[in-house]
């Protein structure tokens, strides 16, 4: 085999003519991989800390060797493999490792612990673990499931581990001992399962395909990105935002800066050092920024594109002093970017417009549309076939909900102006948007009554005075208890995220439920945070991440 075979036939993927299903070489990470190498070997794909960087190239010779070493552990095309680690060189090779074998990368977030760590083990039906060495106290507390084996990164030998493993450094092979295909990888295989928050119960694997994850950032949905852009990926790589950023340059033959820690204390240097020209900002990043102290470093940099989720009242004075276009929109794990703003939107508080190749409704409980200005739930559908998620793994009851009436049901409230411009207005499910991570209150529920001295609890998002949401725990105290909220804390440390960890607690002798015994959420949102609400951080509590994750 030469350095830019492949043991299958790249090109339109057979039995179809659909124009809007475009060929494996346009949206399969294997036929990219070698289609880039072979077009474009010299030149940069991905820049790391210290000036590392990998050529096209050099890309495929290592993701290759180390695809030979995955299939030397027994994994096979169609495959699960979970993929548990921050975003390192390894963690980028695993992703695009298993895809080159036609496996499914399974990533989960580095914070997950406890109950909910060992769900997404269970769920996964992953025999094979890819996990950082600063991660295996965890996996050492809770069952593994069908997990066999483990490959540890992060540690130049295998540390004591809860499975037989070894070392990732000892992993890669020769590229002359990859084994063919059973068959061509489709655009519409199974390329990942990624796991989302749960609402109203626990967090569920979202099915994407090839061309799911193509459509997502792919060149009609953000049509303003091209082959000449150098993408910042400061998004985490065991989320769809983190994965889509270097699959988005993979597709369009560009490149991408892939630091190990983000911090917006560094972020202009990092963007300058590398040539960075589109950055993806969550709306409170952009707001640190524009805190800074303006001077002329503030346009020394090659940046021209910048995405703000959610647009906030801060972008067009991004836009104006730091001399970058500025782009939002909607999106989420299950959908491909239905919504896209122009550059520098002027109406407050837009996420953009429907796109080309997508349908939205807004509507009622019952599905009937909305008039024009009154809320109501966004449902999407696309005109390409495969271009959404394929449902929930293991959960065809909640597929049956979601995809209801040949629509997929986001679960989120907006409206629409007469001009097409969308608003998001609020969340219909229980979900809770922390920091840039979605939190799953039913999670946070569960860890709580775990505590000794609580009976009940509701999780809550109230405002937060940097955009997004804070957690608030409402809880009633089992008979004859006392509930202490610093205790309570202390107690959910290592039992949650740090980023799911209540900031406030309200302790109330009982909540108010519906006649049918379900908790009136809709009434603790709206007292919101009352004069006997205990803050965390006025009592001086400070719940920081791990080194790394949690």
């Amino acid at each position: 085999m030469n350095a830019h075979s492949t043991t299958s036939e790249p090109g339109t993927a057979r039995g179809h003519s659909d124009p809007r299903v475009p060929p494996r070489e346009q949206c399969v990470v294997r036929y990219l991989i070698d289609r880039w190498a072979r077009e474009r070997g010299d030149q940069p794909y991905v820049l790391f800390d210290g000036g590392r960087q990998w050529t096209y190239r050099e890309l495929r010779e290592r993701v290759v060797a180390v695809a030979v070493g995955l299939q030397k552990l027994g994994v096979k095309q169609g495959d699960h493999v979970l993929c548990w680690q921050p975003n390192t060189p390894e963690m980028l090779l695993t992703y695009y490792a298993l895809n080159y074998l036609g496996a499914v990368y399974v990533p989960i977030n580095t914070a997950y612990r406890g109950g909910v760590l060992e769900h997404v083990i269970e769920n996964s039906d992953a025999r094979l673990g890819v996990v950082h060495a600063d991660l295996l106290p965890r996996l050492k507390e809770v069952p593994l499931a069908r997990l066999e084996r483990l490959v540890i990164t992060g540690a130049a030998e295998s540390p004591p581990a809860p499975l037989p493993a070894v070392s990732f450094s000892t992993l890669p092979g020769k590229p002359g001992e990859l084994l063919p295909l059973v068959r061509p990888i489709e655009p519409w295989d199974t390329q990942s399962i990624i796991y989302t928050s749960g609402t109203t119960g626990p967090s569920k694997g979202v099915l994407s395909s090839y061309l799911h994850m193509y459509t997502n950032p792919g060149p009609e949905s953000w049509h303003f990105i091209d082959g000449t852009d150098r993408f910042l990926v400061n998004m985490p790589m065991f989320h769809i935002g983190g994965m889509g950023l270097p699959f988005a340059m993979l597709v369009r033959g560009g490149s991408c800066v892939l630091p190990e820690r983000f911090s917006t204390d560094t972020f202009w240097p990092l963007v300058r050092d590398t040539e960075v020209t589109a950055v993806f900002l969550l709306g409170v990043m952009a707001t640190f920024l524009l805190k800074a102290p303006p001077g002329p470093q503030d346009r020394d940099h090659k940046v021209r594109k910048c995405f703000i989720v959610p647009l906030n009242d801060g972008a067009q004075e991004v836009h104006e002093r730091f001399g970058v276009d500025v782009y939002t929109i909607f999106n989420m794990t299950e959908i491909s970017s239905p919504i896209v703003s122009e550059p520098n939107p002027r109406v407050r508080g837009t996420c953009g417009k429907v796109r080309a190749g997508v349908q939205v409704r807004l509507v009622d409980e019952h599905d009937c549309e909305v008039a024009v200005g009154e809320v109501g739930e966004m449902l999407v559908r696309t005109d390409r076939p495969w271009a959404m998620n394929s449902g929930y793994y293991k959960n065809p009851e909640a597929t049956a909900r979601a995809w209801r009436n040949g629509w997929f049901h986001t679960g989120d409230a907006f409206r629409v102006d007469e001009a097409g411009n969308f608003f998001f207005v609020d969340r219909i499910k229980d979900a809770i948007r922390r920091r840039g991570e979605n939190i799953s209150s039913f999670e946070v529920e569960a860890e709580i009554v775990r505590f000794p001295a609580v009976r009940e609890a509701a999780a809550i998002a109230v405002p937060s005075e940097l955009g997004e949401d804070e957690v608030m725990a409402i809880v009633a105290a089992a008979p004859g208890q006392t509930v202490d909220p610093a205790a309570l804390i202390e107690f959910l440390r290592d039992r949650l995220a740090y980023f799911m960890i209540p900031r406030y607690v309200r302790v109330l002798p009982e909540l108010p439920k519906t006649p049918s015994a379900k908790v009136l959420k809709t009434d603790l949102r709206r007292e919101g945070i009352t004069a006997d609400t205990w803050d965390r951080e006025k009592a001086g509590i400070v719940v920081r991440r791990d080194r790394i994750g949690s």
